[in-house]
């Protein structure tokens, strides 16, 4: 048996001690490959091109990434955007948590609760510290609040955190609408300039090739960083909600002092099938 599965299924064999796996910060290597791949298989047509071309322009750069920050920051307050890079950072890096590891984690708990009573869990404080939102779901329960009080507090709380989400997978999704509109407003200053300077043919060529990287800086900003990091935003939102639902739904129960058989219901109802768990089996 693994090591995690040791942690999470003491309870029923008997064990009064409570587990919880502690998560690291690790890289969303998946994410971070991807997009650096993404931008690899550009550089390398680039490179295999039967060309001279100078395909890095600053003022085209300039252009298109300032442009789409500042034209993006204009649909929203400063308060909003200010969270926006530590948002994006905790995708890039982030606490990977399983549901069903949680799950068997809340089932223990809630073993422990019907054994030895809700104070009982006040001396598991040092392992529930590992996961604030659980410590605190918990210290709920100690504290004698009902189960309708604790779904009112958690449910605001995940709530809070959905919107932040949103906004900032909102925000980002915003940017890749607007880097390729930023890219075609530099194309057309650069064709501008391009056709003041008709008097010299030599020179169109070259300004044409350097109006255009406007739009393949836009394109890839917007297709290749922004609106995938949108998804995962989103995507990374939805599992960190089902996580702390799970806890709300468990702190509830306990506080109800429901039998855990109907707890393991409960959660099972919330989890996606693949993830169900058979506590008791």
């Amino acid at each position: 048996m693994s090591s995690d599965a040791a942690q999470t299924q003491q309870l029923p064999g008997g064990s009064d001690e409570i587990h919880i796996r502690a998560t690291k910060v690790t890289p969303d290597f998946v994410t971070i490959l991807g997009i650096t791949f993404a931008l690899g298989l550009i550089a390398a047509g680039i490179a295999m091109g039967q060309s001279n071309a100078n395909f890095l322009d600053a003022p085209s750069f300039v252009i298109v990434i300032l442009g789409t920050i500042a034209a993006t920051s204009v649909a929203y307050s400063m308060d909003e955007i200010k969270h926006v890079p530590s948002i994006i950072g905790h995708t890039l890096f982030r606490r990977v948590r399983k549901p069903t590891i949680m799950a068997r984690q809340l089932m223990d708990i809630a073993m422990l609760a019907r054994k030895k009573g809700v104070l009982a869990l006040a001396g598991a404080e040092h392992e529930l510290q590992k996961d604030p939102f659980l410590a605190s779901a918990v210290q709920l329960v100690t504290d004698g609040f009902s189960g309708e009080d604790i779904e009112h507090v958690l449910g605001q709380e995940i709530d809070s955190l959905v919107q932040r989400h949103r906004r900032a997978a909102n925000i980002v999704r915003r940017g890749s609408e607007i880097a390729p509109a930023m890219g075609l407003i530099g194309t057309l200053i650069g064709l501008v300039q391009m056709l003041a300077n008709l008097s010299d043919p030599s020179a169109i060529g070259p300004a044409m090739a350097v109006a255009l990287l406007t739009t393949f800086y836009g394109a890839i900003l917007s297709n290749v960083i922004l609106a995938p990091l949108a998804g995962k935003l989103e995507r990374n939102s939805n599992d960190e909600t089902m996580i702390k639902t799970l806890v709300m739904t468990a702190s509830s129960s306990i506080a109800r002092q429901e039998n855990p058989r109907r707890l393991e219901m409960l959660l099972n109802s919330e989890l996606p099938p693949e993830e169900r768990i058979k506590y008791f089996d």
